[in-house]
């Protein structure tokens, strides 16, 4: 884990940090984003003592870097930066094998890793391994940028906008590598960045940072769904969370009041609930909230006894979601189905809320209008 404790930063009479306190745990992506000059960049490299705090501490697994050896620490960690930072009359074998070469590692085993390296990022050892930098793409050339960080297998990767001099096609190639990776190793990386597009693509949690302060500090989620500052609002774009449908739950949408009754009822009092509510379904459950059932007016227009109960004619095998359900998933299942309506339900079983066809529409649509008001 890395822990940055009371943090304060400053040039000369200007202010860069101010009180930082941040937890990254074990094997978390976190990005650290903000416009320019507002403390990322530095908070990144303090990981690493290229830059020192003028206050505070900073831990790496309960250890107090101040106590550490630069040389040591930074070859511990790996380290990626915009420019890649290959040096140019090295091959990409000798660039990847830089670090180990210092370490004293025999070149067998070298060897052995600069090819597992390649292999790992997707780029043929026999094609590569003797090529110098200026023979390769800017994508390829952070390839190897990124490979040379993995090369000590480091707990802790800093990355330090390292996509963002590249093409949009490399870029996303890149993102998606790196996301791929992360799945399999599980490092604990640190990213910079200016883009959000990048930062919710990529992040376990975002840490959104404005004149050397932490505004914000969470998952992508949290902050597309609920931003704390205003600033935080302009700064990802409003409404930008109906650009990532992934991100919205079912209990974001849903209607929270299902008109709901018990089983006991029936026929005539279920209609008399459905016409003082105006709906055309009602939801059927037990005491503790448990769903039971529905009814709807086309079951009850079947010209059955009116005295009969609802247990007696509710239809019990119902399609159901879970209130962190994604919405994408939800409307696939409503679209196959064939179904106009999907209680929610809590992890205990309870009826919390309702989605129907109708409901969709009006969200969607008052967003909608929401937007056009915007522009």
């Amino acid at each position: 884990m890395i822990e940055f404790k009371n943090i304060n930063k400053s040039f000369k009479s200007k202010s860069i940090l101010n009180n930082i306190n941040l937890k990254i745990n074990d094997g978390e992506l976190v990005v650290l984003i903000g416009p320019s000059g507002c403390g990322k960049t530095t908070t990144l490299k303090m990981i690493n003592k290229l830059v020192r705090p003028t206050s505070g501490d900073i831990f790496i697994n309960g250890k107090n870097i101040k106590k550490q050896d630069n040389i040591k620490l930074r070859r511990d960690i790996g380290y990626v930066i915009q420019q890649t930072g290959l040096f140019p009359h090295m091959t990409v074998k000798e660039n990847i094998g830089l670090i180990p070469k210092l370490q004293k590692w025999p070149d067998d085993k070298i060897q052995s890793r600069t090819v597992e390296l390649l292999n790992m990022i997707g780029m043929k050892p026999e094609e590569y391994l003797d090529r110098y930098p200026d023979e390769l793409s800017g994508g390829q050339q952070q390839r190897i940028g990124v490979a040379r960080a993995f090369a000590m297998n480091p707990d802790i990767i800093l990355m330090d906008e390292p996509f963002s001099a590249l093409d949009p096609i490399s870029k996303n190639q890149l993102q998606d590598e790196l996301f791929s990776l992360q799945q399999e190793l599980k490092k604990t990386i640190v990213f910079v960045t200016h883009d959000m597009d990048e930062a919710i693509k990529l992040a376990d949690r975002i840490c959104i940072m404005k004149d050397g302060n932490i505004v914000q500090f969470d998952t992508p989620e949290e902050i597309l769904k609920d931003p704390s500052h205003g600033f935080v609002e302009e700064f990802i774009g409003k409404n930008r969370i109906w650009n990532k449908p992934e991100f919205i739950r079912a209990k974001d949408i849903m209607i929270t009041n299902p008109i709901m009754t018990n089983s006991g009822r029936n026929i005539v009092q279920a209609i008399e609930i459905m016409r003082t509510n105006k709906v055309d379904s009602i939801m059927v459950v037990d005491r503790a909230l448990k769903l039971l059932g529905i009814v709807t007016l086309k079951d009850i227009r079947k010209g059955m006894e009116k005295t009969l109960k609802l247990k007696d004619i509710m239809e019990t095998n119902i399609f159901s979601v879970f209130e962190e359900d994604s919405i994408v998933d939800i409307l696939e299942k409503i679209n196959s189905k064939g179904i106009g309506y999907v209680p929610v339900l809590n992890n205990a079983g309870e009826l919390k809320g309702l989605i129907t066809r109708s409901s969709l529409i009006a969200v969607l649509s008052s967003q909608f209008l929401d937007m056009e008001v915007d522009i």
